[in-house]
C-alpha cells in the first residue's frame, strides 16, 4: 500500500468512527461483564456492586461477574481495570479511596485516576461528621477552633490510618482553619472511634454511617457535617462552611468507571442502565442505610469530581507531607 493510500484509509476510518461507535453499543454486550470490586466480599462496596451487577444482568441480558480484588487499599483492583481493554467488559466499582485518596498519598498506586479511567456513573455521595468527645468543653465548631488556638498541639485527632480519608479530612481542617492538633493513627475506623470514646483522642471526622448511632446515643457530640448542604439525618447540624471553615467540603463517593478510551456510546448505555437501577427499592434501601442518596447524573460531572478530588487530596498530602510507600 502506498503512503497516499494509507493516509486515505486512515481518513476514511476516522470518518467512520462516529458511526461505528453507536453500532458497537447496539451489539453491546454480547458476553459477560466483569465488575472488579477493590475490597473483600461483604462490605458496603461489595453489596452495592452486587446490586448493580444484578441490574446490569436484567437490563442487558448478560451476566455481571463480581471479581473481588482487595489489597493495597484498593489499588490492586484499580490497577487491574486501568490495564484492561477499553471495550466495556471490565468495569471498576470504585470509591473515594481508589479514585482519589490512595493515588494521592501512595507512591506505589501505579495509576492516575484522572487519566486511567472514564467515568461511567456515580452511584452515591456520602459525607463525614466532625465529632468530639462529650467531655471536651466545646459545643460548636467556633468553640472548637478557639479551644484549639488557645491550646496549640494539645488536641489529639484520631484517624483510621495514615493516608485514610479520616486523616486527610483532619489535615484539610488543619489547613483551612489554621489550627494545630496531634494526629493519632489507628489501624481501622472502629479503633479510631474507640480512641475518642475512650478519651485517648479528642475528636475525629468520620463517615455518617460509622458515627450516627454514637451521636444519637450521646456517646459522641456532633458539631458539623462536611457536605455542601445540611443533611436530613442531622438537620440541626451546620455544614463546615456555615460553621466558619472556608471552602471545606469532604464527600465519600461510590461509582462505576471503565478503562480510559472506552467508547462513549458504551459509556452512555451503561450510564442509563445504572441510573435506572438506582431507582429500585433494594438500591434505595441500601443507600438509605449508608446515609446516602442516589446520584443519577451523567458521566461528565463524575469525571470532574474524580479529577478535582485527586487534585485536592494531592495538595493536602503534599502540604502535610503524607506519603505511603
Amino acid at each position: 500500500m502506498t503512503i497516499s493510500n494509507l493516509l486515505r484509509a486512515i481518513v476514511v476510518f476516522s470518518c467512520a468512527l462516529p458511526v461505528l461507535q453507536p453500532v458497537m453499543a447496539q451489539g453491546y454486550p454480547d458476553k459477560p461483564i466483569r465488575i472488579i470490586v477493590p475490597t473483600t466480599p461483604g462490605g458496603p462496596t461489595d453489596v452495592l456492586a452486587r446490586l448493580l451487577g444484578e441490574r446490569l444482568r436484567t437490563s442487558l441480558g448478560q451476566t455481571a461477574v463480581i471479581d473481588n480484588r482487595g489489597g493495597a487499599g484498593g489499588a490492586i483492583g484499580a490497577r487491574a481495570v486501568a490495564q484492561a481493554p477499553a471495550d466495556g467488559y471490565t468495569l471498576l466499582f470504585g470509591n473515594t479511596a481508589t479514585l482519589a485518596t490512595i493515588p494521592a498519598v501512595s507512591k506505589g498506586a501505579g495509576y492516575d485516576p484522572s487519566k486511567a479511567f472514564a467515568a461511567v456513573a456515580k452511584v452515591m455521595d456520602s459525607y463525614q461528621v466532625l465529632v468530639v468527645a462529650p467531655d471536651l468543653p466545646v459545643n460548636s465548631v467556633a468553640e472548637l477552633l478557639a479551644y484549639a488556638k488557645a491550646n496549640p498541639g494539645k488536641l489529639n485527632f484520631s484517624t483510621a490510618g495514615i493516608g485514610n480519608l479520616t486523616h486527610l479530612s483532619g489535615e484539610l481542617l488543619r489547613s483551612k482553619a489554621g489550627i494545630d492538633f496531634v494526629p493519632v493513627h489507628y489501624r481501622s475506623g472502629a479503633e479510631s472511634l474507640n480512641g475518642v470514646l475512650s478519651g485517648q483522642a479528642h475528636l475525629t471526622i468520620d463517615n455518617i454511617t460509622a458515627v450516627r448511632a454514637l451521636v444519637q446515643e450521646k456517646r459522641l457530640r456532633a458539631l458539623a457535617v462536611t457536605s455542601a448542604s445540611r443533611k436530613p439525618e442531622f438537620p440541626e447540624l451546620p455544614t463546615m462552611i456555615e460553621a466558619g471553615v472556608p471552602d471545606y467540603v469532604v464527600t465519600s463517593f461510590f461509582g462505576v468507571v471503565a478503562p480510559a478510551g472506552t467508547p462513549p456510546a458504551i459509556i452512555s448505555k451503561l450510564n442509563g442502565v445504572i441510573n435506572e437501577g438506582l431507582k429500585s427499592e433494594s438500591m434505595l434501601a441500601s443507600l438509605k442505610r449508608l446515609g446516602a442518596q442516589p446520584a443519577n447524573e451523567a458521566p461528565e460531572p463524575f469525571q470532574s469530581l474524580i479529577v478535582n478530588d485527586t487534585k485536592k487530596w494531592n495538595e493536602i498530602a503534599n502540604t502535610a507531607n503524607i506519603r505511603l510507600e
